[in-house]
């Protein structure tokens, strides 16, 4: 038995939209608004998170890139994101000249510790991006309380909460910006691609322009933007997942809650919604002392655990600091993700949740 820690799950009608287009040969457009399966997808986004606009882009790395141009944040500015993250939101910081600035995290979900958040503002920040990791909301409301107080935009790394809300508003939607990602492994995916979704018309048309290499009518650069356009193929994938997606998001929602049945007796530190909250389940991460052996164990009877990050940015070889994030080096020695997507059965959760007591 193999259980991978995620998986695709695309079916017929997406195999169907992608010959279609190939066959008509429309793979992409340059236009300011995108292709017509750009334009529906980017509806149906908005249409699910509650957001006035969406802009579509190739992946989640690239909507982080083209908000954070938005705000024209450039050389000499600091940006303050958490280091327990996937590289992405650092490597976006840096592209645009900025200095990544680290925030340890809170040990309730991972998310950025607004107290920690407040120390680290300088006159240089110019921007803060809280990331929703796991899928688990950061503390937004205390985030925003200092944002307002230093004036800060706040741009939410919402790549993997797609789904997720707080007091009924979806994560991504609370701030000037919210960026997504759709790779492979996510609750939905296209293949590749990523969007920002917006309320403000004047982020929106520019973050339009930005994707276009800064063009509006064509070869009249107004902005400094690159080739952030999502294909046409991606795009119509993601609208047959968005349709979807309300189906996946209850398959992992009943599967974590099967788990934590399953693991309430064990020794871990299970995942807990606080109030308020409903996480998409993205990963269903656990924290033990004895996450290696774990992790090792579980791998070799075929169920595909993970530890999301055992190396914080702040270690890794071309960011590594001095600088100390005491719950940071603890989530990421701790940490263990235990498969529960919507190929997961209950048959292959049942046998994650005896698998991991006998080893416990």
């Amino acid at each position: 038995m193999k259980i991978p820690i995620n998986i695709p799950f695309v079916g017929k009608e997406e195999i169907s939209v992608v010959t279609s287009i190939l066959k008509n040969g429309s793979l992409t457009s340059s236009a300011n608004k995108g292709g017509k399966y750009v334009q529906e997808f980017e509806k149906s986004v908005s249409s699910f998170v509650n957001s006035k606009y969406t802009i579509a882009v190739n992946s989640g790395t690239a909507a982080l890139q083209a908000a954070l141009y938005a705000l024209d944040i450039k050389y000499g500015d600091e940006v303050l994101i958490p280091s327990f993250t996937f590289v992405a939101t650092a490597n976006s910081v840096l592209s645009t000249g900025a200095k990544p600035v680290f925030v340890d995290i809170l040990k309730e979900n991972f998310t950025m510790d607004p107290n920690d958040l407040q120390k680290k503002i300088t006159k240089k920040t110019k921007a803060i991006v809280p990331v929703h990791l796991y899928g688990n909301v950061a503390y937004l409301d205390k985030i925003s309380e200092i944002a307002k107080k230093f004036n800060i935009p706040i741009i939410e790394d919402s790549a993997q909460s797609l789904g997720s809300t707080f007091k009924n508003k979806h994560t991504g939607t609370f701030f000037e910006m919210g960026c997504f990602s759709m790779y492979p492994a996510k609750v939905m995916t296209a293949g590749e691609g990523g969007f920002v979704v917006t309320n403000s018309k004047k982020l929106r048309d520019k973050l339009l322009m930005i994707r276009n290499h800064g063009m509006v009518k064509g070869y009249d650069t107004r902005t400094l933007g690159l080739n952030l356009r999502l294909p046409e193929i991606n795009a119509a994938i993601a609208k047959i997942q968005m349709k979807k997606l309300p189906k996946f998001l209850k398959t992992r929602e009943q599967n974590a809650k099967l788990l934590s049945e399953l693991l309430s007796k064990s020794k871990l530190n299970l995942p807990i919604q606080r109030k308020n909250e409903k996480v998409n389940w993205y990963l269903y991460s656990v924290t033990t002392p004895k996450r290696n052996l774990l992790l090792k164990k579980l791998n070799e009877k075929g169920v595909g655990a993970a530890s999301y990050y055992p190396i914080p940015v702040h270690k890794t070889p071309f960011y590594k600091t001095k600088i100390k994030l005491s719950v940071t080096d603890w989530a990421a020695s701790q940490v263990l993700s235990l498969p529960i997507h919507p190929k997961v059965t209950t048959k292959n959760i049942k046998f994650i949740g005896k698998t991991v007591s006998e080893i416990i």
